[in-house]
């Protein structure tokens, strides 16, 4: 059953994604690889700088976020994220200034890769830019509170210096070192339907959802349903380790993972490439 217009929430990680992308391309286009790097870094400041003038008492919790405010006005209450028990979007449009930072920045590092090519130097580069956004990930940590859930500025600088770590180990073994086999096919499946498997992931449990399976009933004697998913989870996962709920949790999420990756499998066994 699909939601009535006036419940829809509007934003969510696609959409983010897409304002990202396109704003991100539209600085590049007109202000090149330097000022690009100005643009991201003031991006990052001026976002700093509203949320602590937003709300100097309370400017990094869900209720004193100077852009859940703004966020109310113009989206309204019923077109916002409600999963946290209150109307409140962690892909919401104020927080989205970051994020466009973000992209900035990894365009950055592609070009970086691009232009020095498969050299010692591009990936010494590359370890030395991860490295220092990391540390000044965590020194700006300390007066700007890494937060994923409203995209802070620290959040954005560390989590792009973890990312540039990790493909910087990525060319290190797979260009340099030639170290191809069995692992990288394993997460060549997921890059080459990266967003259709990301788009499944969100559609098929709540397709599932549909599927009630009676499960007995509740302390007030009414009929409990589950969804597929719910009852594998109740089940069949969390009985495993009754002492510590968090080992039945891991052992689903390792289950969903398995089965987006024979999902992306079959694609790419098929020779199928979903893109936008």
């Amino acid at each position: 059953m699909s939601k009535p217009f006036e419940n829809l929430r509007i934003f969510g990680v696609l959409q983010r994604i897409a304002l990202s992308y396109f704003f991100a391309a539209v600085i590049v286009h007109l202000f090149k690889v330097r000022g690009a790097f100005v643009a991201g870094t003031v991006l990052l400041l001026v976002y700093w700088f509203l949320c602590i003038a937003g709300n100097p008492a309370d400017p990094f919790s869900i209720t004193g976020w100077f852009g859940t405010a703004i966020d109310k006005v113009i989206l309204g209450d019923k077109h916002m994220y409600h999963g946290d028990g209150i109307a409140f979007d962690p892909e919401g449009l104020m927080s989205t200034f970051a994020a466009i930072a973000q992209v900035i920045f990894g365009y950055l590092a592609g070009n970086y890769i691009l232009t020095k090519g498969k050299t010692h130097e591009m990936l010494n580069g590359l370890f030395v830019a991860g490295g220092v956004l990391i540390f000044a990930g965590f020194c700006w940590d300390m007066v700007f509170p890494i937060n994923k859930k409203i995209w802070t500025s620290s959040y954005t600088i560390y989590t792009t210096g973890l990312a540039i770590i990790i493909l910087s180990v990525l060319i290190y073994l797979i260009e340099f070192k030639n170290s191809k086999g069995v692992w990288t096919k394993f997460f060549d499946v997921f890059g080459k339907n990266a967003l259709f498997i990301f788009v499944m992931s969100g559609v098929l449990p709540r397709l599932l959802g549909l599927i009630r399976i009676n499960n007995g009933l509740t302390a007030e004697g009414k009929t409990k349903y589950l969804s597929p998913f719910n009852w594998f989870y109740e089940h069949l996962c969390k009985p495993i380790f009754t002492t510590d709920p968090r080992i039945g949790s891991l052992i689903y999420a390792l289950c969903f993972i398995a089965l987006m990756w024979f999902l992306a499998w079959l694609l790419d066994k098929k020779k199928i490439y979903i893109k936008v």
